[in-house]
C-alpha cells in the first residue's frame, strides 16, 4: 500500500496544479516521473506530504501504543523532523518547522480546516478488519488536525474506501453506494468530473471515481492526473485503495518503482513499513 501511495503522490507531485503539463504529457503521463515547474525542492521521483504523513500513521499503527492525539502528532513529528521536505501546504510545513513536541504541537494546532490532509493520511487506517474500528479510529486521527465536517468525513470515506478494497469481495461498482450510505450528506454516488480542488471531500470524491471506473493501477494513475489539480493527493488516496482490490490489475510500470527515490525513508523503506503493517495488523486486529 504504502509504496503505491508514494508512487502515486510523486507522480503526481510532477502535474499538481500544473494543467498545461497534463496537457503536454496527456499521450503519455506513465513515461516517467517529471519536474514541477515551481516546485523546484520536489524533484522527480520524490514524495511529498502525502506519503511522509502516511508513514506517520502506519508507524503509528505499527508501533502498537495507544491510538490517541498524542501517538499520532509524535509519529507524524517524527517523520517530519527526520526527513525534512517541502510539499506540505505553505502554513502547516511552518507549522511544523516551528512546533518540534507534542506539547508544542496539540497546544498550538487549529483543527479548523476541511483540506485533504486528514484524508490523504488515512489509508493504512483502512486494513483494519472491523470497519467500525476504522471509522473510530479515522476520526481521532481527523480531528487532531481537522476537526470540520467535510475533514472528518472525507477521512472516513477514504479509510473506508480502502477497508471495503482490501476487506470485502464485494464489487467496486457498489463502493459509492456504500459510502453514501455510511458517511451520508455527500454525493459519494455522484460521478466525479472536472478538477481536483484543495477539500478532502473534493479529493477524496476524484479518488473514488478513478477506483470504480479503472481497472488497473496504471489506469487509476493517469485517470488522476487527467483530472487536473491537487492530482497528488487525489493519486495517493486513490492508489491506497486500489492496491488491495481483487478487481484491479497490480500493473504499475517498473520504471515507475525503480525511478522512486529510495533514500533512508525511499522504496525499501516503504516496501519494508508495508510488511511490518501487515504483520502488525493480522493478528491485533483481525
Amino acid at each position: 500500500m504504502l509504496l503505491e501511495i508514494a508512487i502515486g503522490d510523486a507522480l503526481g507531485a510532477g502535474y499538481e496544479f500544473n494543467d498545461p503539463a497534463i496537457e503536454r504529457h496527456n499521450a503519455d503521463l506513465l513515461h516517467g516521473y517529471v519536474q514541477h515547474s515551481k516546485h523546484a525542492g520536489i524533484t522527480p521521483g520524490m514524495y511529498t506530504d502525502d506519503t511522509q504523513m502516511s508513514i506517520g500513521t502506519a508507524e503509528a499503527l505499527v508501533s502498537g501504543e495507544p491510538w490517541e492525539p498524542k501517538t499520532l502528532v509524535r509519529h507524524w513529528l517524527a517523520a517530519f523532523q527526520r526527513d525534512r521536505r517541502d510539499g506540505y501546504a505553505r502554513g502547516f510545513q511552518t507549522f511544523l518547522e516551528t512546533h518540534d513536541t507534542v506539547e508544542a504541537f496539540l497546544a498550538d494546532i487549529r483543527p479548523d480546516s476541511d483540506r485533504s490532509g486528514a484524508a490523504m493520511r488515512v489509508g493504512p487506517v483502512g486494513l483494519i478488519a472491523d470497519p467500525a474500528r476504522v471509522v473510530e479510529m479515522a476520526t481521532v486521527q481527523a480531528e487532531v488536525t481537522h476537526r470540520t465536517s467535510g475533514g472528518v468525513s472525507s477521512a472516513v470515506a477514504a479509510a473506508l474506501m480502502t477497508w471495503y478494497c482490501f476487506n470485502t469481495t464485494e464489487p467496486k461498482k457498489d463502493l459509492p453506494a456504500f459510502l453514501a450510505a455510511r458517511v451520508p450528506g455527500y454525493a459519494w454516488d455522484q460521478r466525479w468530473t472536472g478538477r481536483v480542488g484543495v477539500t478532502g471531500v473534493e479529493c477524496v470524491a476524484a479518488a473514488l471515481a478513478a477506483v470504480t471506473e479503472c481497472d488497473s493501477l496504471s489506469t487509476v494513475l493517469t485517470h488522476c492526473i487527467r483530472y487536473g489539480g491537487d492530482v497528488d493527493t487525489a493519486a495517493a488516496i486513490a492508489m491506497a485503495a486500489a492496491s488491495g482490490s481483487r478487481e484491479i490489475q497490480q500493473d504499475v510500470p517498473q520504471h515507475l518503482i525503480d525511478g522512486l527515490e529510495n533514500g533512508p525513508y525511499g522504496r525499501d523503506y516503504l516496501m519494508a513499513l508495508d510488511e511490518k503493517l501487515r504483520t502488525a495488523i493480522q493478528p491485533s486486529h483481525r
